[in-house]
């Protein structure tokens, strides 16, 4: 005959048995907590480099603006002036300027993404009347733009286009208005020569 051995107890630190049932692994999943915070993370850091990208590309579109309308202010200087004289310019002149006070700011090639519109007009008014037109496929359209300066006393208008690609993939589609996922930069000025000697 064999001694009396105690029942053993359960211990409420020994794991419970695994739910074999659907409805027991779904009421299991749901009472665990261990994971959550992954979950948040991942919700949440989605949003959030969305918004961290978005304010990176708006800053450095607007800087390249900002650079671009200082380089027009500073060239119209030189041609109202008489320091850039009418013979002396040419469109490889005016991108080799543009792009050289541009800089490191300017991304990808800056000649291959610069148009400029250099023109004389008769009167204010018909060079206000100039508007920026785009290309059936999303594109600026160049037609009409030429290096014409005038002389000593004219009315003249220069406008610089730039083709500002959006750096970041997940924010091209909503940032960008021309086709190849860029922005439009654009800069104009607007003046009378001052008399020179031609």
């Amino acid at each position: 005959m064999q001694p009396f051995q105690p029942r053993k107890r359960l211990d409420h630190t020994t794991p419970a048995p695994r739910c074999t049932s659907l409805r027991g692994l779904f009421r299991s999943f749901r009472q665990h907590r261990g994971g959550s915070t992954a979950i948040e993370f991942v919700a949440l850091a989605i949003p959030f480099s969305l918004l961290v990208f978005a304010i990176l590309e708006s800053c450095l579109s607007f800087a390249g603006q900002q650079m671009l309308s200082n380089t027009a202010d500073d060239i119209a200087r030189e041609l109202r002036t008489g320091q850039l004289r009418p013979a002396q310019v040419s469109g490889t002149k005016l991108e080799d300027m543009i792009c050289e006070r541009m800089g490191v700011i300017a991304p990808g090639d800056c000649k291959a993404n610069l148009e400029v519109d250099l023109r004389q007009f008769t009167s204010f008014a018909d060079a206000a009347a100039v508007r920026i037109r785009l290309t059936a496929d999303d594109d600026i359209d160049t037609s009409g733009f030429a290096i014409n300066p005038g002389a000593s006393g004219t009315i003249n208008m220069l406008r610089v286009f730039y083709r500002w690609p959006v750096i970041t993939d997940l924010m091209r589609r909503s940032m960008s208005n021309l086709k190849g996922g860029n922005t439009l930069q654009f800069a104009t000025a607007t003046w009378q020569n001052e008399p020179f000697d031609d």
